[in-house]
């Protein structure tokens, strides 16, 4: 994949911790190190978002039995936003 810059500025005591962890974690550099905490912040924000999905599930209501309507209506419209995403890529 195409690597790119990014140029950030941080204050004199932020980049020697940054060194000091590249030299104690084991980073072969600083881009290293950065690349490694960005994954885990989309992990982070991630885990964030399911969480809040699962609460807001768990506060949507009273839980019923599923019924063959339910699948079939999460079934149909899975399938329309399959077809949607075949469109939209063919235009």
């Amino acid at each position: 994949m195409p690597s790119a810059t990014i140029n950030i500025a941080v204050p004199e005591n932020m980049k020697a911790e940054v060194e000091e962890v590249i030299a104690v974690d084991g980073y072969n550099n600083t881009s290293e190190f950065f690349r490694d905490m960005f994954r885990q912040y989309k992990q982070t924000r991630a885990q964030r978002k399911l969480e809040a999905l699962l609460l807001e599930g768990l506060e949507s209501g009273p839980v019923t039995p599923w019924t063959k309507e339910d699948l079939e209506a999460i079934r149909d419209r899975a399938f329309k936003r399959i077809e949607e995403k075949v469109r939209n890529k063919s235009k």
